[in-house]
């Protein structure tokens, strides 16, 4: 899927020698549970139907799921302090999300108050919380490395949250160091925490947050591998449960249907015919008839870890044109594949698949091939690295991507295929089988 998200030119924190930008909407907001209002609408309209007997069929999966354990949680804290100390950084401090998450264990939305964990790079994280949440709040700590004996400094809504975070850092004696934000921490939190801190000095966090968040371990592919099989398993039952006359959103609910059936939220954009020329969709109404083009792409979460797969597909008999342009972008997606190795500079491997789109007559550059290969995925849907021309970093095992080149032909028809693949000793490897062909987009049916 192309980004929602710009992290300045390249789409790349500085932690690789770019500057880092601002998100376009709201971090919280991710691509799998808003592609479009449609999709929302879908899934509502799609309660209130029978399902398909392709989708009615299907078995939960989610005994599968393993969580990641309190051990590689310990594991992620002791790295972060390793690379806060060769960065020169004191401490990190993280609001709700996916970082959090991600050393913690904790889930908390991102409001206007300030919930957040202060992780230094000598001693125990600390928690922020507003008072009325407090007991909630020691709940999910149960769970963090820290368990109950976590320390939670709370304040009252007419006190400031930043005095607390500065009193936790002078605790831990780093009120005067560099005291490092998360990304998508919001600038009201990171303004009154320089006000509270004077002394101290504001850097990224990324180098720290990136660095451990960027390669995944075994348990976390083994979640990602499911989350793909899952959504995978889901668009296959619609496919076959699939008529002439349905429209986007009735298909769409399938695919919610699906996932629902299978265990774990997710959905899907369907784009139709000309719709499916705009990477991101149409406001406009969408009919699928015999001859129909369509796409769709979209995914689940799996214990805090995502899925993102595309796949078009023609109801009957696809052009010669539409073939022609499938093969081209089977061919492109199988040449990334084949290249993205250890070593290989991520933009190299978005090289690679442009090359066979514009020698097959769509370029040169962006012109029908619009947006970079691929995007780093993990706990979230878009995150570090990213296949994409200037991206100099070279491949690490244990790295996830998504491999999605697509044509766009506007005012006939698009088609983007996208499978995700992990970074192995040597090779890359994918989650989920390549789409065989327009007419059969799923291997073994």
């Amino acid at each position: 899927m192309p980004s929602i998200y710009r992290f300045g030119r390249h789409g790349e924190p500085k932690w690789i020698g770019i500057a880092p930008g601002v998100p376009d909407v709201d971090f919280l907001v991710s691509l799998w549970n808003m592609i479009t209002r449609r999709a929302l609408l879908a899934s509502t309209v799609a309660a209130a139907a029978a399902p398909a007997a392709s989708v009615a069929e299907l078995k939960s999966r989610r005994s599968e799921a393993r969580p990641i354990s309190v051990e590689e949680r310990l594991a992620r804290l002791e790295k972060a302090r390793r690379l806060m100390a060769e960065n020169k950084i004191d401490a990190i401090v993280l609001t709700g999300g996916s970082s959090l998450e991600y050393f913690t264990g904790v889930r908390w939305g991102l409001s206007e108050r300030m919930f957040g964990a202060v992780i230094p790079a000598q001693g125990s994280p600390l928690y922020i919380s507003p008072a009325f949440e407090e007991d909630r709040a020691r709940e999910l700590i149960e769970n963090a490395p820290e368990g109950r004996s976590a320390k939670v400094l709370v304040w009252q809504e007419d006190e400031n949250p930043y005095s607390l975070v500065g009193r936790g850092l002078r605790e831990a004696g780093t009120a005067a160091g560099r005291i490092g934000i998360e990304e998508t921490v919001r600038f009201v939190f990171s303004n009154g925490i320089a006000q509270a801190l004077p002394a101290a000095k504001i850097v990224d966090a990324t180098p720290v947050t990136g660095g451990c968040r960027r390669t995944k371990s075994a348990p976390e592919l083994a979640l990602m591998k499911l989350a793909n099989q899952v959504t995978l398993a889901a668009y296959e039952a619609a496919w076959r449960g699939v008529k002439d006359g349905m429209t986007h959103v009735e298909f769409g609910g399938l695919i919610s249907q699906a996932h629902a059936k299978l265990g774990f939220p997710g959905g899907a954009m369907v784009l139709v015919n000309e719709g499916a020329a705009l990477p991101h969709g149409t406001v406009k109404p969408q009919v699928i008839r015999e001859g129909s083009l369509v796409l769709i792409d979209g995914g689940c979460g799996v214990e805090g870890y995502r899925s993102d797969i595309t796949r078009t597909f023609v109801v009957g008999k696809p052009s010669d044109k539409m073939r022609r342009v499938f093969d081209l972008v089977r061919r492109a997606q199988a040449a990334a594949l084949a290249a993205a190795r250890p070593g290989v500079a991520c933009e190299a491997v978005d090289a690679v698949a442009r090359k066979i789109i514009e020698d097959g007559g769509f370029g040169p550059g962006y012109k029908y091939f619009t947006h970079r290969l691929g995007h780093g995925i993990g706990m979230d849907g878009h995150e570090w690295p990213y296949f994409v021309r200037g991206n100099k970093l070279r491949l690490e095992p244990g790295m996830t991507f998504s491999d999605e080149p697509g044509i766009y032909i506007r005012g006939e028809f698009g088609v983007r295929l996208e499978d995700c693949l992990y970074v192995g000793q040597d090779e890359a490897v994918m989650f989920t089988p390549l789409s065989p062909s327009l007419e059969q987009p799923f291997a073994g049916s």
